[in-house]
């Protein structure tokens, strides 16, 4: 039996500082016009992570895009690549030791999707009321998880937590994870930062998921991580297949 069709995507974001930084290092793509969504977690302090979050960013928003999905992919692929290699000639231009993002996209065409991530930002999909992760933490509390050392419960208050294992910047040759989606109608996506998941339960999540209208969820979730006290920035974005 075919898929039925996807005729639409309706999304919606929000981005907050939280409660304790002066920064907000978190940038987000919410285009829907040309179904492409990101969300990049920038690190290494002293405005460098809102620097190379803002770039990967500013960058995917300039990729051409394509008909043919897989082109498309590719020319993203291409572009974080490029973004990559300007990241640490910049990190070397300032002195600094490592400056570098997180990444979790999402492009869609029709009833077909690609996820591309590196670090601990996520994609999580919401079908017929079942949260599913998409996207595997590289982290080093994940691989502590993989190996059975720590439940999920013991990684939320791990003292590494923040400790990831690919980034846009960290290493000379980027691996960028991929998976491929077929999306079906009411399907509902969340990229989000790890501000978010450190602070509401995947089953918090999945609730808030169940409304009706993108725009309330993503202030639902934000809100609900700065009741938390969001002693990260909180970056989300819900997209919905029709």
């Amino acid at each position: 039996m075919n898929a039925a069709a996807v005729e639409q995507y309706q999304s919606a974001s929000h981005s907050h500082v939280g409660m304790v930084r002066q920064v907000n290092e978190d940038a987000c793509l919410d285009a829907q016009e040309i179904g492409l969504w990101a969300v990049a977690d920038g690190m290494g302090g002293h405005a460098a992570g809102d620097f190379v979050s803002s770039l990967i960013v500013d960058s995917l928003r300039r990729v051409m895009p394509t008909q043919q999905l897989d082109d498309y992919v590719q020319a993203l692929r291409d572009c974080v690549d490029e973004v990559n290699r300007t990241v640490r000639e910049e990190a070397q231009r300032r002195g600094v030791s490592m400056m570098g993002s997180t990444l979790v996209l999402l492009v869609a065409r029709g009833e077909q999707a690609v996820c591309l991530w590196a670090g601990d930002s996520r994609l999580y999909r919401l079908r017929d009321g079942v949260l599913q992760a998409i996207s595997h933490d590289h982290s080093y509390v994940q691989e502590l998880i993989d190996s059975s050392v720590l439940s999920e419960a013991e990684a939320r208050e791990h003292p590494m937590g923040n400790i990831v294992t690919r980034a846009v910047g960290a290493q000379e040759r980027l691996e960028l994870a991929e998976v491929q989606l077929q999306v079906l109608p009411g399907d509902c996506f969340l990229l989000c930062s790890d501000g978010l998941t450190r602070t509401v339960e995947e089953h918090e999540l999945q609730d808030v998921l169940g409304h009706v209208a993108p725009y309330e969820m993503v202030r639902s979730l934000v809100h609900l991580g700065l009741t938390r006290g969001a002693p990260d920035n909180i970056t989300a974005i819900v997209v919905k297949a029709y």
